[in-house]
């Protein structure tokens, strides 16, 4: 390597994303619910319960839909572009029995995800009470990503919705089957020592998502000194780190991306997540 190519890797390496708090705050919510009048005001009154002590939650602006306002999904998108809210929610398998779906979110949520501009809450299914009971407000929130570093506005969400003395937990598991192929490439290339590439290489993947996850505490512990803001990065497999971590660290709420744009279908994990994990209480953006 000559003293360029040094002073180059040097260089790139000391330039890194910083964190950058977005605002994100919540004045209207719309709830969507398929049972009757009496039991969609129940589920909004569960789910107030449940955000109230969320620094985003500034939400005086409440409406709901029953089962009996929608029957299709152009009829919901409606109701939404008619009002607007800057937070959805509603659960999985609208106008659906779940029992026989298992592994659907169903029509009205998959479409719901795609075409909202507003960020989609997918809350417990009413009848699992047992989800809300054990928790009254979002204490143990994580943030997932494909790409930890740089991404300022989950992060954000993410914070803007634990509770202020709850924990926020930054994860940024690095695929260790796709680390794994590139190292069996530079293998078969004589001119590179294969054991200190591997090593050098895997520094340098955990090494960015560590250093964002320290601007992150530093830049939101300096406006919530209370929040506990935990670091998860590793080398793994993606969905079983993933709902390990859940399940390890009683997850209140997780927070994903769902928007790509190169493509129509929900982003990366979210979807696997969202039809595995049915009991938990999901942040979509």
């Amino acid at each position: 390597m000559t003293n360029i190519d040094q002073f180059e890797s040097v260089f790139k390496s000391a330039s890194k994303p910083v964190f950058r708090a977005d605002r994100f705050q919540v004045s209207s919510v719309l709830v969507v619910s398929d049972g009757d009048a009496g039991q969609a005001a129940e589920y909004c009154d569960r789910l107030r319960s449940f955000l109230e002590h969320s620094p985003a939650l500034q939400a005086n602006d409440w409406h709901v839909l029953a089962g009996t306002d929608f029957s299709r999904v152009a009829s919901l998108l409606e109701h939404v572009q008619r009002l607007s809210p800057e937070l959805i929610c509603t659960y999985r398998n609208l106008h659906t029995p779940a029992a026989e779906h298992p592994y659907s979110l169903g029509t009205y949520v998959d479409v719901l995800l795609q075409t909202a501009t507003a960020p989609v809450l997918l809350a417990p299914h009413p009848r699992e009470t047992r989800a809300f009971a054990e928790h009254a407000a979002p204490m143990s929130v994580m943030a997932i990503t494909d790409h930890l570093a740089g991404d300022a506005r989950l992060v954000s969400v993410a914070a803007a919705i634990t509770h202020p003395h709850g924990s926020l937990h930054l994860t940024h598991v690095e695929d260790e089957a796709v680390f794994q192929r590139y190292i069996d490439v530079i293998g078969k290339i004589p001119s590179i020592d294969t054991e200190v590439a591997r090593e050098d290489i895997l520094e340098q993947l955990l090494k960015e998502p560590h250093d964002y996850i320290n601007s992150c505490r530093a830049a939101l512990n300096s406006t919530d000194p209370d929040l506990a803001v935990h670091e998860h990065v590793r080398l793994g497999h993606h969905m079983n780190d993933y709902k390990q971590l859940v399940s390890e660290f009683d997850i209140d709420l997780l927070v994903l991306n769902t928007k790509d744009e190169d493509q129509l279908a929900m982003h990366g994990l979210a979807y696997p997540l969202t039809v595995e994990l049915r009991d938990q209480a999901m942040l979509l953006l």
